[in-house]
């Protein structure tokens, strides 16, 4: 009967999709991970899971040894991505994409309260006497100290110096929490070298600087004094590049061919690669906070990125994630094995002496770039989840990509693994420690494993409103047994959740071919853009990694603009990931129709109505020493006024062109359109619909043909700025990440500002810019073509209040009827949600000052509604994309029956089946 269930269990996933189509832009995909997504009240009697796409916190019933019993299905924000128990009654809830904690009362089962955080909240913990809660904001690299009896009340914020704070965990004693930061670096950090820029031009070009280690010789032999895999005969001399370096266990910056680059990177020389003496890249993997001084140590050393992390019962802090090796050069030698999956033991007391790290597959020697099947299924892909049996005997890790869970002794060391449902995030083992519960995030089920057999023994489904393509595709980006030769990498473990990983890497390969870009859309027509094109070489230098996030409909692709499209990169599949076969064209269609649905997420610089800010406060940005001396603070920006600087008439591009000619609005991208002396020309489709936005060949680089990049997360890009004597990460802007900052990229000679507050003006637009709600250029327009769409979401989704009496304050009745006026706009949806009468109710708003509810004869007035809240009746108003609302708020399986009409007429409203 297990196996029957457990083949029922698979199939009601996809059951559950299927029915009516879904309204076209119904559902959104941030793509947003999870980080602590379940968790068990402390009696141990209540499960509770996150259930992302749905935007609810599911509360299951696991008394007994029976299956968990889903008992309930409480709204909340969007994109919740990790939950925790307070006590039997109370859950914590944090919001991805609502920058919001909804706290839930679960004997009521209703918000409660929404307390508001910074930009992408990631994780909460209690801990410290009186206990308090500690919120972690990956974006804003913070950690909020909020108060669980007035959590309305201001919170205490600590700065993490680091990028990306996310999981938490506690000691027993609660006295310290633990802060794994999941964009950590891995102590590498890039020179550079191929600046063509002229005298001013930042960065210097050290590696072609003959002080170095290799005598000047760019780019530098990787084997000695020859390459590997050699040079092809034939191909021209390789342009110079940047380097990649590395600092090792000694201190010293090394090269992936012994060149010791330490007095150029820290030392008496550090001005020649552009940094002060004594800069260093401290690469903080862990956050030690104190919860009574609120002082923050840290563990360094660890990995590249720290996904996971649970404390043993000995006390210390194990995290698991994985480290890179972009320190070595070239496709062919990273072929297959770019990446280790690891884990690492530290001792809180002494962090950065006594601390251990392992491989979690120690099964791989690394030697070869694959390896048999059977071999690949041991391999664990992508951990984002750990927990320790009470003795501390037995270590259990989910790996995402693997779609396993493996299990280590109290050293690391591998005991055994077992399959789970596809993509596992979340575990926790019971108090008996006779059961584990599973995550499977990506199946969208609830895996129940024994841990005396380690077999799963049961998979629960829960409703996902995923759309069926995003579904079909995602196994392409993450699976790791599928596609790779290790059985332990995929696309995501670079591409970290259809983003980026914060590195750079050099994937050219000296034996490679050159390529050619005729055929693409080469200075869009201008003559001014269209001479100096070069073919791409094969040795390209460092690249860092680009985001997934709408590239579809945006070819070529990457930095250069060499891949016609996504098709193009189906050979990586083998010759980088290090797998046996290419994907098949049906699948490459499944993972281009994933690809497609990734959307930017809300711009934190933005307004509530998603306006430019016309004062933005620049801290960790500081003056280029172009307009007065270096390294001071720069003053607040206007991005207004900057979106004034990026428009014609200001050429700020050597007095030729605007910045608006190339990086056109809305995304920054350039046009996909050509000047035929009179106007601006549509450019036809390629054979898999492929398009051609511009390339240039005047970014003052050496690698001559590159495409224009588009700008929408360059406020992501930061932690590098070689004007101060700590960096947080080794590399910042353009292609290789060479250049530390947006202001230092600003101030090259080539662009024409006149002050440090144009300057500041500029980088406050830069941080804005999300791509939409920016103008438009025009077809006749010369300086102002007119760009691709952008597929980005408004400034105000994910907004909340929550409402728990019938007599709203003056404040929230200003945020409500500013959230009505976006929608009444055509801008974004609104819904509320909550409990009326004893039952869970929705309301979507339909303009005119009117809710449709979730029964069909059931219209409310605003005003109305707003008198409605009450306590144990709250009611909590949230933003949504627009197209969104109608699912979210009234009809949750799209089924064209409303919510509560389903549960009057005794059917449910999460099975489109049976409306």
């Amino acid at each position: 009967m297990r196996v029957i269930r457990l083949a029922m269990a698979a199939l009601l996933p996809c059951l559950v999709l299927s029915g009516p189509a879904r309204a076209a832009g119904s559902f959104v995909n941030w793509e947003h991970p999870h980080v602590h997504p379940l968790d068990l009240t402390p009696d141990g009697l209540k499960l509770l899971a996150v259930n992302t796409a749905d935007n609810r916190l599911l509360v299951f019933n696991v008394a007994g040894t029976g299956e968990p019993v889903l008992t309930a299905t409480i709204p909340v924000g969007l994109d919740p991505v990790s939950v925790r128990a307070r006590s039997n009654t109370e859950a914590w809830v944090v919001n991805h994409v609502s920058d919001s904690v909804s706290i839930v009362d679960l004997t009521t089962l209703n918000v409660k309260a929404t307390v508001p955080t910074d930009d992408e909240p990631a994780d909460v913990i209690f801990a410290g006497l009186p206990k308090r809660a500690f919120v972690s904001c990956s974006q804003a690299n913070t950690v909020l100290v909020v108060d669980p009896a007035n959590p309305l009340n201001a919170p205490t914020r600590i700065p993490i110096e680091g990028e990306e704070p996310r999981a938490l965990a506690t000691n027993a004693a609660a006295t310290e929490v633990y802060v794994a930061l999941f964009e950590s670096g891995n102590r590498s950090t890039v020179l550079g070298g191929g600046n063509a820029m002229g005298p001013g031009a930042f960065p210097p070009n050290v590696v072609s600087n003959s002080v170095g280690p290799h005598g000047g010789a760019n780019p530098p032999p990787n084997a000695g004094s020859a390459f590997q895999p050699p040079m092809k005969p034939g191909n021209p001399t390789p342009p110079p590049v940047s380097l990649i370096v590395k600092k090792n266990a000694a201190g010293r910056w090394m090269d992936d061919n012994a060149g010791d680059w330490t007095t150029l990177v820290s030392g008496p020389n550090a001005s020649f690669s552009g940094r002060p003496f004594g800069w260093d890249l401290p690469d903080h993997d862990l956050a030690i906070i104190n919860t009574t001084l609120l002082d923050v140590t840290y563990a360094s050393g660890l990995m590249a990125h720290d996904m996971a992390l649970a404390v043993h019962p000995s006390g210390r802090v194990t995290v698991v994630g994985t480290d890179a090796t972009n320190e070595v050069r070239f496709e062919p030698n990273l072929k297959g094995r770019f990446l280790r999956v690891m884990g690492a033991s530290v001792d809180p007391g002494n962090p950065n002496t006594n601390t251990t790290r392992f491989d979690l597959n120690p099964h791989l020697t690394y030697t070869t770039s694959t390896v048999p099947q059977a071999m690949r299924d041991l391999s664990l892909g992508d951990p984002r989840g750990i927990v320790w049996n009470a003795n501390g005997s037995r270590g259990y890790i989910t790996g995402m990509g693997s779609n396993t869970v493996a299990v280590v002794d109290a050293t690391g060391a591998r005991i055994t693994q077992f399959p789970v449902g596809e993509g596992p995030t979340g575990i926790v083992i019971e108090p008996s420690g006779w059961r584990l519960f599973v995550l499977d995030k990506f199946a969208s089920t609830l895996s129940v494993v024994n841990t005396a057999t380690n077999m799963e023994v049961a998979r629960v489904p829960f409703f996902d409103p995923t759309p069926i393509p995003i579904r079909m595709g995602r196994p392409h980006l993450y699976d790791t047994h599928k596609t790779s030769g290790l059985g332990h990498i995929a696309c995501a473990s670079c591409h970290i959740d259809a983003r980026t990983d914060g590195l750079a890497w050099d994937l050219g390969d000296p034996a490679g071919d050159m390529k050619s870009p005729t055929g693409q859309n080469l200075g869009m027509g201008l003559p001014v853009l269209s001479t100096g094109f070069q073919s791409w070489h094969a040795m390209k230098g460092p690249m860092t990694t680009q985001t997934f996030q709408d590239i579809i409909g945006k070819e070529p692709l990457h930095w250069r603009g060499d891949r016609e499209g996504i098709e193009a990169f189906n050979p990586a599949f083998m010759s980088l990931n290090g797998d046996d076969v290419q994907l098949s064209v049906n699948e490459m269609q499944q993972f281009e129709n994933f690809l497609a649905t990734l959307t930017f997420p809300p711009n934190p610089y933005r307004a509530l109505d998603n306006s430019l800010p016309t004062r933005v406060p620049l801290p960790g940005h500081f003056t280029t020493g172009r307009f007065g001396p270096a390294g001071q603070p720069l003053p607040d920006g206007n991005a207004v006024r900057g979106l004034n600087l990026f428009r014609p008439p200001r050429l700020l591009d050597n007095n030729l062109v605007a910045c608006s000619t190339c990086h056109t609005l809305p995304t920054g991208l350039g046009p996909d359109m050509s000047w035929n002396g009179n106007r601006y020309v549509p450019l036809p489709v390629g054979p898999n619909g492929e398009h051609h936005l511009g390339l240039v060949a005047m970014d003052g680089f050496t690698n001559v043909t590159m495409k224009v990049p588009q700008l929408r997360n360059l406020y992501e890009k930061a932690g590098m700025n070689l004007t101060q004597t700590v960096s947080q990460s080794g590399f910042g802007v353009i292609h290789d990440g060479s250049v530390d900052t947006i202001e230092r990229f600003l101030s090259e000679p080539v662009f024409a500002f006149q002050s440090d507050q144009e300057l500041a003006d500029m980088v406050a637009f830069m941080l804005a810019f999300s791509g939409s709600e920016l103008p438009t250029g025009s077809n006749t327009r010369l300086m102002e073509p007119p760009g691709p769409p952008s597929q980005d979401t408004h400034a105000a989704v994910g907004q909340q209040v929550t409402l728990t009496t019938a007599s709203p304050t003056a404040a929230q009745q200003l945020r409500l009827t500013a959230f009505l006026s976006l929608a009444d706009a055509g801008k974004v949806g609104v819904v509320v949600k909550g409990r009326q009468g004893g039952m869970a109710r929705g309301f979507t708003y339909v303009g005119g000052n009117s809710f449709q509810s979730d029964r069909a004869a059931q219209t409310v007035s605003t005003s109305l509604l707003r008198t409605l809240a009450s306590a144990g009746s709250e009611l909590t108003w949230t933003v949504v994309p627009k197209g969104t609302e109608r699912r979210i708020g009234i009809d949750r399986d799209e089924d064209g029956v409303f919510d509560q009409d389903e549960l009057d007429h005794g059917t449910r409203p999460d099975d489109p089946n049976h409306p």
